[in-house]
């Protein structure tokens, strides 16, 4: 009896350590960088053997509290989205176009902001156990608000290693996934003044969304 006591403690443990590992990450990290890598997936159609992977993307990241943060796309193409605590950015250099939008829309427009916003995760989600797959160990964010139509995932998943969140698993209402890797990852350094802060070169469309 005592052994199965013990089995089902340590299962439990195991069970919330994504969640312990994601709180602690977000109360004690200031600022983070590191690298990606992402892949958008569809499931397979009829006479499709496997789904389907419609694209490819990596980049870099950084992100300080509260709510700034440049996720940057290196390949296939460059873009930017940065937010400055309070405007969002959108840069596409092949269009040479500059996207302003406010601020408080960032959670909709990057998944960088799921972790790295200015949201209070716990105010508006519900954290509940992955369990452990592929290294990770998950946590799952359920928004508390079932009509929040700014999130346009249907469930959202964030893969803990060593402290640090490793990996993003993203589902939208057409059964399409977004996977991220996040590698690389240095925390708590010294940013310089102007990384979140950008000017577009001359000559560049720039539109206001706000």
């Amino acid at each position: 009896m005592a052994c199965l006591t013990s089995l089902w403690a340590s299962s439990v443990v195991m069970a919330d350590e994504g969640i312990r590992q994601f709180k602690e990450f977000i109360a004690t990290v200031n600022n983070a960088q590191g690298e990606f890598s992402q892949q958008q997936i569809r499931p397979s159609k009829t006479g499709e053997g496997a789904p389907k992977v419609l694209r490819k993307s990596q980049g870099r990241f950084v992100f300080q509290k509260p709510g700034q943060f440049v996720w940057e796309t290196t390949k296939p193409f460059e873009q930017k989205i940065i937010a400055d605590g309070q405007r969002l950015l959108l840069w596409d250099k092949d269009l040479n176009q500059l996207t302003i939008r406010a601020a408080d829309k960032g959670l909709s427009a990057s998944p960088a902001a799921i972790l790295f916003g200015q949201v209070a995760v716990e105010e508006h989600f519900d954290l509940i156990s992955g369990g452990q797959k592929g290294g990770m160990f998950w946590v799952e964010l359920q928004s508390k608000n079932k009509n929040n139509r700014q999130l346009p995932y249907s469930r959202m998943g964030i893969g803990m290693s060593n402290g640090l969140p490793a990996g993003l698993e993203l589902h939208d209402n057409f059964g399409t996934i977004v996977l991220i890797n996040l590698s690389k990852i240095q925390i708590n350094q010294s940013l310089g003044a102007n990384v979140f802060q950008f000017t577009p070169p001359p000559g560049a469309d720039v539109l206001n969304a706000q």
